[in-house]
Parts: structure tokens; sequence; C-alpha cells
């Protein structure tokens, strides 16, 4: 049994962030973070584009960038969150540059904005094509030096500890007050019990739950699947932004992410026969916000019958295009294609979660001392449909909130005594791997057919169906079987998609990123 201060679940720029506020202001506090991979393996890292931020007050305003904000969000925002994150930004990106992050620089010296879809400024920080990758290693490099957090990699968390896991607790006990987690040590294979006084998830994303996601192995909606069965409040899943240009190579998964910055820099999308289309569907073109590019290319494609769509980067200068995107234009090399003659096939990707675990302007679920940042929470800040480079900000802003709102409470809370160890029920490992592969890999085809970018009342139904026939399959296994990883994450994919089915039915308007026919 370990005891902390603080328990976070997640080791992305949302997770690190907070850890690092709270150790460095109260060395007092003792700080664990729990990640179920390494140390830097977590969506940040796969993050190519950029931070959103208002910097230049003569060139840009807050008030831009709301509005940009709230048009991506079509009308579903919330407006404080937005008006929050957006003027709180510029100080939170401040401390990530005394942190040691290196933004990209122009001729004079000065940070480089680009211009991203939906964006109506240059505001965009980045740090080539993979400023994700530079933010989580400058993170974990301060997070080395801060001697009161202590990193646990290859730890899965399995559930939220509540009022039902207390000793001589009711077994109808309202689940109301979060006191840590049980985690499996995944190279011993013992569940062990973290305590804590506040618990923060950042658990990232649930791209895996598709067959067609940029997301990393890992994402597959962890923290919003042990919340939910915790009583948290969970909203807004139907909104799954899909990202419209991943790189079209079925050898390659996770999908490579062809960032929204390449169109931003002047890449325009194509059919197969080198006519571009999207001025057909909106007047802002290629850099109209994702929702829009994703079902116009999934519009030309089922026209066409093509697998792909294409963008062409032939006319740019391609110079510059090697020092804005260096590691995009090596992938694509390295499967053959050259941007002085060839073009890019691309096609839209599961990428991005606008809803989540619904939390407060200072990240509180509604489970006592529970909170949730980053990609995992609901913030409303992306309403309907997330606007390019605003998720790295909205995980930097909410980590600080949840941090002062976090100090705040930590004086007055008892860790209560009569917590068990986890009891683990089951005696034998699974004798086939495949029985968990299978179910993984059936929901994520069910999940790309049926519940992808257009959807109907049909289709969702025979989701749901199908779904709960893995659900009776998958309990039975876990009742009887020794807990793995590949079961909890399985889990927890069941769980989230069955959330996003759903909540999708329920939905009778269209929004943002949430189309259905019919409607």
């Amino acid at each position: 049994m370990y005891n902390y201060d603080i328990l976070v679940i997640g080791s992305g720029i949302a997770g690190l962030t907070y850890a690092l506020k709270v150790a460095q202001k109260s060395p007092n506090y003792t700080v664990a973070i729990i990640t179920k991979a390494d140390e830097n393996e977590s969506n940040t890292k796969y993050a190519q584009g950029g931070v959103a931020v208002v910097l230049d007050l003569l060139k840009d305003s807050f008030e831009s960038h709301i509005q940009d904000t709230l048009r991506a969000g079509d009308g579903f925002c919330n407006l404080e969150a937005v008006t929050a994150v957006v003027t709180e930004g510029p100080a939170m990106l401040e401390k990530l540059i005394t942190w040691g992050v290196d933004f990209d620089k122009n001729k004079a010296g000065n940070l480089d904005f680009g211009l991203e879809g939906g964006h109506s400024k240059h505001r965009v920080v980045h740090h080539q094509d993979i400023t994700g990758f530079e933010i989580e290693q400058k993170l974990l490099a301060e997070m080395h030096r801060t001697p009161n957090i202590e990193m646990f990699s290859q730890h899965f968390a399995v559930e939220l500890i509540t009022e039902h896991h207390l000793k001589n607790s009711a077994e109808n006990s309202a689940l109301k007050t979060c006191f840590g987690a049980y985690i499996l040590n995944a190279k011993t294979g013992k569940i062990d019990t973290f305590l804590s006084k506040i618990t923060l998830l950042a658990t990232g994303g649930v791209g895996q739950v598709y067959q067609n996601t940029t997301n990393p192995i890992i994402a597959t909606g962890d923290g919003v699947a042990m919340a939910k069965r915790a009583g948290a409040l969970i909203e807004n899943m139907e909104f799954i932004q899909f990202h419209p240009t991943a790189l079209y190579y079925p050898q390659i998964s996770p999908s490579f992410l062809i960032s929204e910055a390449v169109r931003g820099f002047g890449a325009l999308l194509k059919n197969k026969a080198g006519v571009r289309f999207m001025n057909n569907y909106d007047e802002r073109g290629e850099l109209a916000s994702r929702d829009i590019v994703s079902r116009a290319i999934d519009s030309e494609l089922k026209q066409s019958g093509d697998d792909c769509v294409y963008l062409d980067c032939s006319h740019l200068d391609l110079v510059a295009f090697k020092k804005h995107f260096p590691n995009i234009l090596k992938q694509v090399n390295d499967i053959g294609i050259d941007l002085k003659t060839d073009m890019i096939p691309v096609v839209p990707a599961a990428h991005y979660l606008c809803g989540g675990i619904k939390v407060n302007l200072d990240g509180q679920t509604n489970i006592t001392n529970l909170f949730a940042c980053g990609e995992c929470s609901c913030t409303g800040l992306h309403g309907a449909n997330r606007l390019a480079s605003n998720s790295l900000l909205e995980a930097l802003v909410f980590a600080q909130r949840c941090y002062l709102k976090s100090l705040a409470l930590l004086g007055d809370i008892q860790a209560p005594k009569n917590i068990p160890n986890w009891n683990d029920a089951g005696t034998t490992n699974p004798k086939e791997l495949i029985l968990i592969t299978h179910n993984r890999h059936e929901l994520q085809v069910l999940m790309n057919d049926y519940v992808g970018i257009i959807r109907s009342d049909e289709r969702l139904e025979r989701a749901a169906k199908r779904l709960q026939i893995i659900f009776e399959e998958t309990e039975t296994l876990y009742k009887k079987s020794v807990i793995s990883p590949q079961l909890i994450e399985l889990r927890n994919m069941i769980d989230v998609a069955s959330i996003i089915i759903s909540q999708s039915q329920q939905r009778k308007e269209n929004k943002g990123a949430f189309y259905k026919l019919g409607i």
C-alpha cells in the first residue's frame, strides 16, 4: 500500500504540468505519477501542430481567438471556459519556456507563428512538426529535477477507490469521494493500493476504440472508463473529431498524422484526378474546420469509390517545407513519395475526443477529490468540435487551475484508514490471448463501420447490439481470469464505446464533429 498527497494518472502535458506545479510550489507534498507505458509515451508526444496562443495584441486579439474557438465548436462551447483558456494561455506558455521548451523562431528572432485550419490569424507556436515531443521531453527533464515527484512506469490503473471499497461500508453507498486507485504493476503482476488525498486523471484520448486512428496504442480511454464506473458524469462523447488528413498507408498503424499546419502552409486537397474540391464545401477551402474537411473528404470518397484523396505540396517551397516539417517529409519519403512530383494520399482518422469526464472551471469532477485534465476531461472549451492546437493550450491552463484548487483543498483532506487491498477473485490466466485480441479488433471494426464520421440510428442500434455481446464475453473472462493489461484495456474500450454509442443515439441535432443521417 502506497500513500501520497497527490496521485496523477497519466504522463502527458496535463499530468506533468500539474505535478510540476504542485511539487515545485509545495516541496513537502508527495506526488506520484502513474503511467501504463514508458514515461514518455503519451498523446502529447505525437502532437505535431503546436500551441494556439495570442501573444501579439497589435496583430491579434483574445476576442479573435475566442470567436474562432466558438465558431469551430459550432456554438456548443462554454464561453467561460473558452475565455479562461484563451486569456490565461500566454502565462502558461511563458512557463513552458522557463522549463526549457524550445519554440521555433523567425529570422528576426521572435516566435514563429503558424496558421492552422479554423484560425483567422497566425497564432500557433510550434517546434518544427514535433511540438508535442519537444514539450514532453522538457517536462520530463524538469520532473526528474523535482525530488518530491515519483514516477511509476509500466503501471496500469485498474479502478478508482471510492466509498464502496471501504471496509464496513454499506453496499449501496453513493460513490462521492475518491481515495486513490488500485494499480497493476505490469512487471510483478501484482495490484497495489495507491492512496491519495487528491487524484488527477490525465489519461488522454480514446482513439484506439476505432480501427483508423492517429492515436498511439495506449489511447484506450482508461480514465473515462474508470471515472464512469466510479460514478463520474461523462458528457459529449458523441463528439469525436476525425482528423481529415492521416496518411493513407495501411501498413502503418496507428495512422501517421499529416499536420493541419501543412494545409496552413499552403498544401491543397485534390481528388485522384488532381482536381481541388474543398471550395465546393466551404468558402475557406482547405482551411475550413476539421469537421467540415473530414465530411467533405468522406463525401468525395463515397462518390468516387476511391480509397483516399490527396494533399498536393508540389507548388510549395520545399526547402522551407523541410525546415517546418522535417518529420513529415521523412515519413513520406520513406514510403517512396517525392513531393516534387507525387501527392500525399490521405484519409480521415479518429483523432481527438471533444467530450469526456465533466469538470468545472477548476477541473473538479462530481466526485470529491477527483480532478480530470487534458483530453480525458470535458471542460466545455471544444464544444462540438476542437479548434486546431487548442488542446495543448487547454491542458496547460486547466493543469494550472487544477493545481490552484488542489492546494486550496489539500490541507483539509484526511485519508480514511479502512481501505482494503485489492481482492483479485480471478484464478487463471486466459489460455489464449486471442480471446482478448479478437474482441478488441472486432470492437474497433464495429466502431469504424457504424460509429464513424457519418452515423445513422440504424447503424448505432446495430453497433449497440453487437457491442453487448462483446461486453458479456469480456465480463465473463474478467470474472474468472487474473487481471492483465490487455484485459484492463479491453474493458475500458468497451465502456467508452458504449458511451459514445448511447450519447450518439440521444443526440437529435447535428453539431460540429457529430453528424447523423435523418435529423
